[in-house]
């Protein structure tokens, strides 16, 4: 009988790409999908300690929806550091202008805060429209 725990080894990981259609879902549910397949949890040789996730393309961020009246109470603040230097911004200019970046924010903050999240967030790639640049990696559509 062999109880020895299996953990995987960085030569031994096969980096897959997949799709995320963002149109009609609620944000949250497309930024944990996404960070899911990020870190690696969707394999059964996920290991906590190395990057053994895949790449993902979310498509159609404009078109993602925020439930509830989030769209008028959420804001995104950000703080530079100097007197006077903290930035919000109310969710429905977010997602009008820049709904890219509301996305990536939602799937960021469902990653570790250490160096293994920031390189887990490099092979994020989110789009506003329904093409993307990725097609020679030959990704496949993720439903959920």
């Amino acid at each position: 009988m062999n109880n020895k725990t299996y953990s995987a080894k960085a030569s031994e990981i096969q980096k897959k790409w997949y799709i995320i259609d963002g149109a009609g879902k609620p944000l949250g549910r497309v930024a944990a999908e996404a960070a899911k397949l990020l870190k690696g949890k969707h394999k059964p040789t996920y290991s906590t300690h190395i990057d053994c996730g895949d790449h993902v393309i979310i498509l159609n961020s404009d078109k993602v929806i925020l439930t509830g009246d989030k769209l008028n109470k959420k804001v995104y603040t950000s703080f530079s550091g100097y007197i006077g230097g903290l930035k919000e911004v109310k969710a429905k200019d977010m997602m009008s202008k820049h709904s890219t970046r509301a996305v990536t924010i939602a799937v960021k903050g469902m990653l570790p805060k250490n160096s293994l999240g920031r390189a887990m967030l490099t092979k994020l790639r989110v789009y506003t429209g329904a093409e993307h640049e990725q097609q020679a990696q030959k990704p496949e559509i993720w439903e959920f």
